[in-house]
């Protein structure tokens, strides 16, 4: 067999082979007292081969995200004009927290040593930003024309991302333990319920695991019950969503 045909399946390998020895070293020594000739040695490769893979000591410690970012791009730049928005970011956004379930230990020790050291922190501060923006480029596009689109399309996205960070924080504070899926799918729920665009001529939006339900507060106990809100154009949207909450407590 060729050393082409070899290749691919090598480089995972090693890539995997850092990664791993840099943690151990991490958890042993600590992040700040260990060096990128450190990692190379344990793991039995040169710097150029560190260097090959990892730009920095900082991007070993976040190695998948890349892939995801760019998983995530893709995800969106295939939407179809029928889907709607809110809930295509936040299927995106369900992307990232695959990423994070598939490997929990992994995801827990670096929660744990991203908190720890403050440069982390702000590297990862800076891959959520980038998140962001890819949600946001997206609802631009989608929201083109309209008044405030570009607005609402920043808030959704920002939205987005802090109902999602929230409920995946949690799960890793509680050490990868429960269902990290119906965590997330709990808070961005509130996401949706107050973003999403009902579906045309049934005002039914439909819930992340596809069963239909009124747009605020589930199916009604009286659906013949006809409720009517009259509201200014230019009412901003938290006051409209208040007023329809506050007649659906009154039906």
């Amino acid at each position: 067999m060729s050393s082409s045909s070899t290749a691919p399946a090598a480089k995972p390998a090693m890539r995997d082979a850092l990664v791993a020895a840099a943690f151990q070293l991490f958890l042993e020594r600590g992040y700040e007292q260990t060096t990128v000739d450190d990692i190379v040695s344990l793991a039995g490769v040169g710097r150029r081969s560190f260097f090959r893979y990892f730009p920095s000591k900082e991007d070993v410690v976040f190695p998948d995200h890349e892939g995801c970012l760019a998983d995530m791009t893709a995800f969106l730049a295939v939407s179809d004009p029928r889907h709607e928005p809110v809930r295509r970011v936040c299927d995106a956004a369900r992307l990232v927290l695959r990423m994070y379930a598939e490997n929990p230990t992994f995801s827990v020790q670096r929660y744990r040593l991203t908190k720890q050291v403050p440069g982390l922190r702000a590297y990862e501060l800076s891959v959520v930003w980038r998140y962001e923006r890819a949600l946001a480029d997206y609802l631009r596009g989608r929201f083109a024309g309209r008044r405030d689109g570009t607005l609402r399309a920043d808030v959704i996205a920002a939205a987005v991302v802090a109902a999602h960070n929230n409920a995946l924080r949690s799960w890793l504070r509680s050490d990868g333990e429960g269902d990290a899926g119906a965590t997330v799918d709990h808070a961005l729920r509130y996401v949706q319920e107050a973003f999403s665009t009902p579906a045309p001529d049934t005002g039914v939006g439909t819930d992340t695991d596809g069963t239909s339900a009124a747009l605020f507060g589930g199916p009604t106990e009286h659906p013949d019950d006809v409720v009517v809100l009259v509201s200014r154009r230019d009412a901003p949207l938290w006051r409209v969503v208040q007023e329809i909450e506050t007649a659906f407590g009154r039906a």
